[in-house]
């Protein structure tokens, strides 16, 4: 066996514990089986209908955004490329603040609005980044980064707007579904959604192995081995954009796991991409429910957002990066 078999098999067991003993895990840790009477059908309750569907849509959205910052990192050649690079999240941000200030708080299809006018804020966030890159007549790198960037400032400049002239109820509302958050699932609905966009678009990035295995090595290696970068980047693009739109719509901007189960998964099993991208899926999902897990329990009962907890990690992570790999864009291929 070698290191990167190993590495890979380290992160499927990993995953296989936290997806068998979070569930159990909180305030008060559930042993349905040992408890009788009406304990023991409040206990399956919540098990069954809050736990269990927590844990995997938490799972799930981890795979996602864990796949679209693979993705992104190897398309930008950049290890702090993510779709949220790209204004995704501040356009899911802005059009969740529209709905909350517009008082809408109905369910569409079975959707919330809220959840509605995110995925529109990101996809719209998405396309004017795309017509710029093309404007250009190019999805260069640096165009579509300073694109998402500009957008970002744009997004966030209109919710500072709608905060300051809103209402303070409906402001602390957006404010708290910015921090992002698992506590709203509630049953299975949200995960019927979920799994089959992100199952599907996972499995579009992955078919793209090889290409994502050339764009890491430069532009100019993928055009000369035949990949028609047009159409590649554009396809990855808006299949990963809106995958992780998806996500950011049901469980809010939860950051850095974009960044850092991609980098902890490519030290373990390598840059090859048919290895990566499962292992950053497994490595992410298996994340962001141990986030959850701790940001449910470490307060109990008062629940802390998951994303606060994924950003706290995510700093140090960070300083972690600086001093033990190079200044350097190259150990991504």
């Amino acid at each position: 066996m070698n290191r990167w078999a190993g590495g890979f098999l380290v992160i499927v067991a990993v995953a296989l514990v936290v997806l068998g003993v979070t569930p159990f895990a909180g305030g008060n840790w559930i042993v349905p089986w040992r408890a009788t009477g009406p304990e023991s059908l409040v206990a399956r309750q919540i098990l069954f209908e809050l736990r269990i569907p927590r844990v995997l849509i938490g799972f799930v959205a981890g795979a996602a955004l864990a796949v679209g910052g693979v993705a992104f990192q190897a398309m930008f050649r950049n290890p702090l490329a993510t779709p949220y690079t790209l204004g995704v999240a501040s356009g899911a941000s802005l059009g969740a603040v529209i709905s909350f200030q517009c008082g809408l708080a109905f369910s569409t299809w079975g959707f919330s609005t809220t959840a509605v006018f995110a995925f529109l804020g990101a996809m719209a966030t998405l396309l004017v980044v795309y017509a710029v890159a093309m404007w250009r007549a190019e999805l260069s790198v640096a165009t579509m980064l300073l694109a998402g960037v500009a957008m970002s400032f744009f997004n966030s400049s209109l919710i500072l707007i709608l905060q300051y002239l809103g209402d303070p109820v409906q402001v602390f509302h957006a404010f708290r579904w910015m921090l992002g958050g698992l506590e709203g699932t509630i049953g299975y609905d949200d995960l019927k959604v979920l799994l089959p966009v992100v199952l599907l678009s996972s499995v579009v990035v992955f078919a793209l192995r090889r290409e994502l295995n050339l764009l890491a090595l430069g532009d100019e290696w993928a055009t000369a081995r035949g990949v028609p970068l047009m159409k590649i980047k554009a396809l990855l693009l808006f299949v990963t954009g809106s995958m992780v739109a998806s996500v950011v719509a049901l469980c809010g901007p939860i950051g850095f796991v974009c960044l850092i189960a991609p980098h902890i998964t490519r030290l373990l099993v390598g840059p090859e991409h048919g290895r990566l991208i499962p292992a950053a899926a497994l490595l992410g999902g298996a994340f962001l429910v141990v986030c959850d897990t701790v940001a449910r329990t470490v307060l109990a009962p008062t629940e802390i957002p998951v994303g606060v907890i994924t950003a706290l990690l995510g700093g140090p992570f960070f300083l972690w990066l600086l001093f033990t790999r190079p200044l350097s864009w190259e150990w991504l291929s």
